[in-house]
């Protein structure tokens, strides 16, 4: 998920680092341009639009892309993620069921939510159901004014499942902030319950608010940096 003025200042870096990993790579920005390219959906710019984009980019997404792949990762172009690790997290994991998986916050909305900077990633079961039943009264934009909360409340209306992403040991694998935010602990303090340093599972699938620069560190760190020996 991007916008026009961010192409070339952010999603580019998105699609040089992690996105070059995915199997399939779609750009959703409120313009259609063919040339980055981005996906054809027809949205205003601006934050207070973002339930619309989301709702346009997964109804596009049923449309043409439900039998291209088992499962369907949301991202911002602040977020990075380790497609390895998500792609092991997944392995056991029937895409034939309705599932969603994130960083759950029980806060705020009924169920908690996924939080939409760490990225979500939905089933193909999940992504059907929201294509057949789009018009659900639960899943039509009202003025929404929290993105991922409006969206894990329409998947929850249609009966997918809020899934465990944390590790056998309880740590987190999606995480909504920075490292250096979650190892400092200097993040809003009621996030600080949800993630520590000694919190982050070492299977870890993404983090948000990455800027250009840090994109391509995590990408050296994660792809090319090796240990020689531990003692």
């Amino acid at each position: 998920m991007t916008s026009q003025d961010n192409l070339l200042v952010k999603a580019v870096h998105t699609r040089a680092t992690w996105g070059s990993r995915c199997d399939t790579l779609l750009f959703a920005s409120e313009q259609y341009d063919p040339a980055f390219p981005t996906i054809n959906i027809s949205v205003q710019s601006g934050t207070e639009h973002l339930v619309d984009k989301t709702l346009a980019t997964f109804k596009y997404i049923f449309k043409h892309h439900l039998h291209d792949a088992d499962w369907f990762l949301k991202a911002d172009d602040d977020t990075y993620v380790i497609v390895e690790n998500l792609r092991h997290f997944l392995s056991d994991k029937n895409p034939e069921k309705p599932a969603m998986f994130g960083n759950h916050f029980m806060t705020g909305g009924k169920f908690g939510f996924m939080s939409g900077g760490a990225g979500y990633v939905i089933s193909k079961e999940a992504l059907a159901r929201f294509g057949h039943q789009q018009e659900s009264p639960m899943c039509r934009n009202v003025d929404s004014f929290a993105e991922d909360i409006f969206w894990t409340e329409c998947m929850v209306s249609l009966g997918v499942n809020l899934g465990d992403s944390t590790d056998h040991l309880g740590r987190t694998r999606f995480h909504c902030q920075d490292v250096s935010t979650i190892i400092h602990g200097t993040g809003p303090e009621w996030t600080l319950k949800y993630g520590s340093k000694g919190n982050i599972s070492d299977s870890a699938i993404s983090f948000h608010y990455i800027n250009p620069q840090m994109m391509h560190v995590m990408d050296f760190m994660v792809y090319h940096l090796n240990p020689l020996s531990r003692f």
